[in-house]
């Protein structure tokens, strides 16, 4: 799929525009088309012009652009700005937290034009010499330059899953397989990946191999050969795939989803029993007679525990719970019954309310919470008291028409500084719902980011504290927050954590996730949507709740609407 190349050379030609100090909205302009490429389910290379003007934030210009780039491989306005642009300025805003006017400060004061000098001259402090850089600067640039190494090793789960997803429905038209599954990390549905495994059955092993290494996806062919091959993609990622005997399929999935850690305690189990478990079965060790292996559930059947979902195998408590009986029945995707944070084009959304409305009831949704940005956010085109009071009647109008689905009049009301909210409780208590989030600030102390955290929730209508440590994978590390202080007040207070399903933020994390748990701390899976794909994120906001071990009840929006506005009104 062309989707993630073209959305990051827009990214691209936004950063540059930006250094050149062009004018922001045709910045912006870019940014907002590269998000919604990226957030499409459909290969954006083999869409028509007239589908391609139908995306929001796609108008002439960047149709020709996105044209260009499938029929030739490039796009001239983007390679005419990087000449105009010094390559080393590129290099330097890949580093998280570094924007483009320091950038070119370095560069032109510098001469600073990759990561090596870069960390060289923030060690030696040789940057705070510099007008607007002090030493805390100097600490964050080498945090970013951490950070980006970190993400040269894992990249996080919502850039990876797509690409494993098409290759495997590539290799089930190009390849005669019979089961085809993804193994090792992504399976069990981790934040970050740091590589693709993928297993198959086949009658002809060798024309799967075949065509595996000539899949457009390919940049090069690490190794190929009979039952196991490995590819290296554009992306960066290493693909391993290997095809095993049908007989050994389930044990080789049990083998190489992992995690490494779960694997040798139920290697442990199994000595203990006098049998003996890898990736071609589960046989007993005195006459090596195979007892399973073509299905998973046989491991776990024959150690004589019940079976264990991959997104629990961790080895943090699972084997005990399982051998007790304890296992959680974890949340589903179809237990969701709305979602209850979602942005419209009044703020900075793509769509009004029948889009998304019509997008919901196919996801088989009864609600969905509007909840576009506070007067504060105004980046965002945040409304507005008079703005979020016209929205409220609209959204009232409208659900005096519809039947069988509700729409919930929110807001995600933006938590200042100082822990005031940006409206007045005059304003919020009119609200259905209201979602209390930061954006600013991040690099407060602990105690007044916590702070600021425990005086929303003590808000009387504040019902949900949305993305609760801001973190996004790969650019910007959590906030330092005190989160045992977080969820003890939630508790009093009977606020909800988010589990904020966009893929670059899966916050609250499984950790914390499972803390709230423990708890008592209710939570609300949502996608945070923006364009109506994005409502396929919530996939992402379940696995992390399964991760962390939550069951439906733990979840508010797995109540039907009525339950919900009764939970709401408490």
């Amino acid at each position: 799929m062309k989707n993630r190349e073209i959305a990051g050379i827009f990214n691209d030609i936004a950063d540059l525009l930006e250094i050149k100090g062009e004018n922001p909205f045709r910045i912006r302009a870019y940014r907002r088309a590269a998000l919604n490429i990226e957030s499409l389910t459909k290969d954006v290379g083999e869409t028509p012009k007239d589908e391609l003007l139908k995306i929001p934030g796609i108008g002439k210009d960047l149709a020709g652009k996105i044209e260009e780039f499938v029929k030739t491989g490039k796009m001239q306005a983007y390679e005419d700005l990087k000449q105009e642009v010094p390559g080393g300025l590129s290099m330097l805003l890949s580093v998280p937290g570094l924007g483009p006017k320091t950038a070119k400060l370095l560069y032109d004061k510098l001469k600073i034009k990759n990561l090596k000098d870069l960390e060289h001259f923030a060690r030696e402090h040789k940057l705070s010499s510099l007008p607007g850089i002090k030493g805390k600067t100097e600490e964050n640039i080498l945090k970013g330059i951490e950070m980006l190494r970190r993400g040269m090793e894992r990249q996080p789960l919502g850039k990876v899953l797509p690409v494993a997803n098409d290759i495997l429905e590539q290799l089930r038209k190009q390849a005669p397989v019979n089961n085809l599954s993804i193994a090792g990390s992504i399976r069990r549905w981790k934040e970050t990946i740091k590589d693709i495994d993928i297993l198959a059955t086949s009658s002809d092993p060798k024309t799967v191999m075949t065509a595996f290494v000539h899949l457009p996806h390919v940049k090069d062919v690490l190794m190929h050969g009979p039952t196991k091959s490995s590819i290296l993609t554009h992306e960066g990622l290493q693909v391993d795939l290997r095809v095993v005997e049908e007989d050994s399929f389930g044990a080789a999935l049990a083998y190489f989803t992992g995690s490494k850690a779960h694997n040798i305690r139920l290697r442990e189990m199994a000595v203990k029993s006098g049998l003996k478990i890898n990736e071609y079965g589960i046989f007993r060790e005195k006459d090596y007679r195979k007892l399973g292996g073509r299905q998973e559930e046989d491991i776990y059947r024959v150690l004589g525990i019940p079976y264990i979902q991959p997104e629990l195998r961790e080895d943090s408590g699972e084997i005990e719970a399982a051998m007790e009986g304890r296992l959680p029945e974890l949340v589903a995707l179809s237990d969701i019954k709305g979602d209850l944070h979602v942005h419209t084009k009044r703020s900075d959304g793509s769509h009004d309310f029948d889009e998304l409305i019509e997008e919901a009831r196919k996801r088989g949704y009864e609600y969905i919470a509007i909840t576009d940005h506070s007067k504060g956010l105004g980046i965002a085109g945040g409304l507005n008291e008079e703005r979020l009071m016209e929205e409220k009647k609209e959204i009232e109008a409208i659900n005096k028409r519809l039947k069988g689905f509700r729409l919930l009049a929110g807001v995600e009301v933006d938590i200042r500084s100082n822990g005031h909210m940006d409206f007045s409780d005059d304003v919020l208590k009119e609200m259905d719902i209201v979602v209390a989030s930061i954006h600013s600030g991040f690099r407060q102390g602990r105690e007044q980011i916590t702070q600021r955290l425990v005086f929303a929730m003590r808000n009387p209508y504040v019902s949900v504290i949305a993305h609760p440590t801001g973190r996004l994978l790969g650019e910007r590390d959590p906030y330092d927050v005190d989160m045992d202080e977080i969820l003890k007040v939630a508790k009093e207070t009977g606020t909800a954590m988010e589990i904020n399903a966009y893929p670059l933020r899966l916050d609250l994390n499984d950790t914390y996730s499972k803390m709230a748990k423990e708890k008592g701390v209710r939570i609300v899976i949502s996608t945070d949507t923006h364009v109506i794909n994005q409502f396929d994120y919530m996939a992402y906001g379940v696995s992390i709740a399964r991760r962390g071990w939550l069951e439906k009840k733990d979840i508010l929006n797995t109540l039907n609407y009525s339950s919900l506005a009764k939970a709401l009104k408490r």
